[in-house]
């Protein structure tokens, strides 16, 4: 690997999905870890094939599906794992392990109880193991941050040794400082046998807040895989998000030097907005990069000096990170083949001639109905058709405003069962019709959240809803679009059952 390059690691598919509230469905992983590669993504951390089916599934999916990047599966250091790993990847462009296991006295004596002979002597086994069944390794020692690094560097040289060339030095807690961060790397570079043939790579999370400078201050120390996320997503306050990172290098090349990147900066806005929408987790206004106030100018102060010279306010421009002014593109007269040339404009080219139909008879319905049609409200419209089996979808709805606010809601549902129809009262007309809908369904289903919001401007603004709910458990998100936030509500709702639904019947397929 080229030492003046800086390999991106994503783990979106992974990491971010353990987002609580986030599971997303295998084709919505498929067009993520495709807008991954428009980004230009070295790797792609397709998911934890032994962690369940659908995991397991969706990383094979990838693997067949998606070129131009290399396609990783995460295990633990135990032959079933790494063994999951290698079937997922069989058909893959460039395979790549991930296996850890963690290396901090805490972890050893209260997760694992095992000794620093005994994590030794499991490296060396499971290298072994996994040696000649990829195209490259890469070992992790978990909670490196907290790790003693004398014993940090004697665990990578057993793992280098069995052929690991990339290892990772996470800060599993986000606990680290810079400062200190950037010590470790340096320290590892020096104590550890055999480094001349790895990289180090790193992968923090935000805990305090300190993921991307860490991250840097890592890379300026000599670190070259930053391992992050689209929008930062991830467990508790989630990963580094590259698009923080590549700018911060792009921008201070004076600081960092004049380091290798292959990412296409001008895909950020919208792959920004393609994973907030399929995960349900909005970005915020002040969001560096990609919200929305990113580039917004309210004082009077800034807009007198912006309107002198940007560069009085702005270290980067909005058009480098693709956050152009949306425009009015397509409406109720547009033909068909502008709708396919926009679709592969916004980054969609895989679509089937059967899918282009039916998105672009959504799409005309839609143009009925709004007077202006928004790149936001096409990607709006593709995510929410993305093809996944659907257990369940809405039919009809009706509903009527009662006395003091109470509502009566009647829907029509096809089910596995063939239509169904229910109705029930309730608090207003969106909670009316979700209490049908759960009436049809009959699974004891708790809503946990709910938001709304319009997509773009105007008083026939698209409403999109987002909510999560919780079965047996475990949290799963849905979203549903519609000029109607009632019927928006309805279908997010229902989008959130199809994910039990389908967790349901993979599970059941295991066993």
């Amino acid at each position: 690997m080229d030492q003046n390059r800086i390999y991106f690691f994503d783990t979106t598919l992974r990491d971010g999905e353990q987002t609580p509230g986030v599971a997303l469905q295998t084709p919505e992983k498929v067009e993520i870890a495709k807008g991954l590669v428009r980004l230009g993504i070295d790797v792609i951390e397709a998911g934890f094939p032994a962690a369940s089916p659908g995991d397991f599934e969706a990383v094979r999916t990838i693997a067949r599906e998606v070129k131009g990047a290399t396609i990783c599966g995460l295990a633990r250091s135990n032959e079933k794992d790494v063994q999951k790993v290698a079937e997922a990847l069989a058909d893959a462009e460039r395979s790549r392990l991930h296996v850890f296991i963690a290396t901090s006295d805490i972890h050893l004596e209260y997760k694992l109880k095992m000794t620093r002979a005994q994590v030794l002597e499991k490296v060396k086994n499971i290298m072994e193991f996994a040696k000649g069944k990829f195209d490259e390794i890469e070992f992790s020692g978990e909670d490196a941050s907290r790790t003693d690094l004398d014993f940090l560097c004697e665990v990578f040289g057993v793992a280098i040794a069995g052929g690991a060339t990339i290892l990772n030095v996470p800060d599993t807690v986000g606990y680290t400082t810079p400062e200190e961060f950037s010590e470790k790397i340096r320290y590892i570079k020096e104590h550890t046998p055999g480094i001349e043939k790895a990289i180090i790579s790193v992968h923090c999370h935000d805990d305090l807040g300190l993921a991307n400078a860490n991250s840097l201050a890592a890379i300026k120390a000599g670190a070259r895989q930053v391992e992050c996320t689209v929008n930062g997503l991830g467990e508790r306050a989630g990963n580094v998000g590259i698009e923080e990172v590549v700018m911060a290098l792009k921008t201070r090349h004076d600081y960092f030097g004049d380091l290798q990147m292959n990412i296409d900066t001008k895909q950020f806005t919208k792959l920004s907005k393609l994973v907030s929408r399929l995960t349900g987790v909005i970005v915020p206004p002040n969001k560096a990069i990609v919200g929305s106030n990113a580039f917004a100018h309210e004082s009077g102060i800034h807009q007198h000096g912006m309107l002198n010279n940007p560069e009085t306010y702005e270290i980067m421009t909005p058009e480098s990170v693709g956050a152009e002014k949306t425009n009015i593109v397509l409406g109720k007269h547009s033909g068909r083949h502008a709708f396919e040339d926009h679709l592969k404009n916004l980054g969609f080219h895989t679509f089937t001639e059967e899918k282009i139909a039916d998105l672009f008879a959504k799409f005309k319905a839609l143009a009925d109905r709004k007077k202006q049609v928004y790149d936001d409200d096409i990607i709006a419209l593709v995510v929410d058709n993305l093809n996944h089996k659907k257990a369940f979808e809405l039919v009809h709805q009706h509903y009527e405003l009662g006395d003091q606010g109470y509502a009566y809601a009647h829907v029509r549902l096809t089910t596995p069962d063939g239509e169904k129809s229910d109705a029930a009262v309730g608090d207003g007309p969106v909670d009316a019709s979700l209490k049908a809908v759960e009436r049809v369904i009959g699974l004891p289903i708790s809503l946990k959240d709910y938001q709304i919001r319009a997509i773009t401007a105007g008083k026939d603004a698209l409403g999109e809803a987002t909510l999560k709910v919780e079965y047996n458990g475990r949290m799963y998100h849905g979203r549903g679009i519609s000029t109607d936030i009632v019927k928006s509500s309805v279908n997010a709702y229902i989008n959130a059952v199809n994910s039990v639904y389908l967790a349901m019947e993979l599970e059941e397929e295991a066993q």
